[in-house]
């Protein structure tokens, strides 16, 4: 490979910069898991459609299996392992997700975490209750095979009463 078919790229990712050069072709899934070592975002259809390489790119879902590394040149990404707290408790989604045993085999998982944590920060705590129909059109952009939704549609509902209770007390989300 020569230098013209690779290129800089600077990042922060989960917290911290990370500086490395990369294929210009080199997709963003490729790159948080095999040269940062980030094996949280899962590879699934490599057609955007299944969710489970979601991450955050400025704050935004994204679908890394579409997104070329180069393209996350000077952006903030979040993948799984970045979303749980400081002190290495877990973030309310991801409790949530346990609590209401919202995964089977988890290779969705994270994917679906990701999305709902960027879903219900959009939102916001002050829109009032989710309902049925709202959680579900959320969860359409990714896909389970293992689950029938059920457990998952509740800890979104369980995610979004906490994060609306802390934001209340004025707690840290």
């Amino acid at each position: 490979m020569t230098s013209a078919d690779s290129r800089k790229v600077e990042m922060v990712v989960n917290g911290e910069t990370v500086v490395g050069s990369v294929p210009d072709r080199k997709l963003l899934c490729d790159f948080l898991r095999e040269d940062l070592s980030l094996t949280g975002t899962h590879v699934g259809c490599e057609q955007g459609v299944c969710g489970a390489c979601t991450v955050l790119v400025d704050g935004r879902p994204a679908r890394s299996c579409l997104m070329l590394a180069v393209q996350a040149h000077g952006r903030t990404i979040t993948t799984i392992e970045g979303v749980s707290r400081p002190d290495g408790s877990l973030h309310p989604v991801q409790r949530a997700f346990h609590e209401q045993h919202a995964l089977q085999c988890g290779f969705c998982t994270p994917g679906f975490v990701i999305s709902t944590i960027a879903y219900l920060d959009e939102r916001g705590p002050d829109a009032g209750p989710l309902s049925e129909d709202e959680v579900r059109e959320h969860l359409s952009g990714s896909v389970c095979r293992c689950t029938g939704y059920t457990n998952i549609v509740r800890a979104v509902h369980q995610a979004a009463s906490e994060l609306g209770a802390l934001q209340a007390e004025g707690g840290e989300l």
